[in-house]
């Protein structure tokens, strides 16, 4: 299986709670983004506000989508680190495809 289901399962499980935490910590209405965010912290990270731009934040990602033009460097640094399997489902996505010409 390319995936864990199970931690997939048990992140979206745990998100309706962890958005309505938030919600209240922060005493106002959250975006998608801060939806998302928020519900994936790292337990050891306290539930506040985080002011933009001055905030370091630990999260657990439930996946990594990458573009095509600089997940190659990704790519190339996971097969180097030896590693037999990724932490969390990965994926590369393509927003432009070139055909190369013959001969090019």
């Amino acid at each position: 299986m390319a995936f864990d289901i199970e931690m997939i399962k048990k992140v979206y499980a745990n998100m309706p709670e962890r958005i309505e935490a938030a919600r209240k910590t922060l005493g106002r209405p959250l975006t998608l983004t801060e939806k998302i965010l928020y519900s994936h912290l790292d337990a050891s990270t306290s539930l506040t506000d985080f002011p933009r731009g001055r905030s370091y934040v630990d999260f657990n990602p439930d996946r990594v989508a990458m573009q095509d033009a600089t997940a190659q460097m990704a790519l190339l640094q996971f097969m180097q680190a030896g590693r037999p399997k990724v932490a969390v489902p990965s994926t590369v996505h393509c927003d432009h495809l070139i055909t190369a010409k013959s001969g090019a």
